[in-house]
Parts: C-alpha cells; structure tokens; sequence
C-alpha cells in the first residue's frame, strides 16, 4: 500500500482498505483516514446495519458505483466481521486507483451534494444557511 493510500495494485487490479461506519444516516465516501499505525483507509459509511452481512454488501454495493465497476467486479477479502475490511476490484489498476482517488476527495454517487442541498435549503435534518 503506497503511503496515504489505501489502494495496493495487484495482477488483477487493485485490494482496497476500507474503514466501514455502518448503520449511518446515509451512504457515502469521506475520504482517506490513516490509523495509529500510519494505515491508510478509505473511510465509507452506510445505513445498512452490521447484521448478516447486510453492511457488507451495502459497502461493495457503494463501491461498485463509485468507482464504475459492476458489483461482481468486488470481492470482500478480509474483515467481513470488522469495520476495517479488503476488497479485491478485478480490472485496470491504474484506472481503479485514479476512481478511488477521485471518490475519496469528491464523492461520485452524489450523497455529499444532496446532503448540501438539504442543509442549503434548510431541509430535514440541516440548518438553513
């Protein structure tokens, strides 16, 4: 893993380390956060709750459309019973990487914008502004 990322390239594309919030307000990215032991994890969060699996098929689910790939594309290979959890993404490293930079500093799936608006617009759960 190159420092302050959490992708490693692989033959067949690239492990994602994933720091997982689950039973969220909503779905999204916010970003790499790197742990005590200099780590570093793409934080993502989703409303589904840890409970047979249900977290961990939102997270690839989030992923898969974050990054372009369909979900068969993500492989959960480690944590499936942790918040920090390895996902192999079949395909071209060098692209994945780019997508998962990309949707580390601006969320694709748009969740980010939406909670804006509703904070904007003084909608449920955010202050007008």
């Amino acid at each position: 893993m190159a420092a302050g990322s959490p992708v490693t390239r692989r033959g067949e594309g690239i492990e994602l380390a994933v720091r997982a919030t689950p039973k969220a307000s909503c779905d999204g990215i916010d970003g790499v956060v790197v742990d005590a032991a200099g780590a570093a994890w793409l934080a993502v969060r989703v409303t589904a709750p840890a409970d047979g699996g249900k977290a961990n098929r939102a997270v690839a689910a989030l992923l898969a459309e974050a990054l372009g790939v369909p979900a068969s594309a993500l492989r959960l290979t480690a944590g499936a019973a942790s918040r920090r959890k390895r996902f192999l993404v079949a395909g071209d490293s060098d692209l994945l990487a780019t997508r998962v930079a990309g949707a580390a500093r601006d969320p694709s799936d748009g969740t980010a914008a939406r909670r804006r608006g509703k904070r904007e617009l003084g909608g449920a759960g955010g202050r007008a502004g």
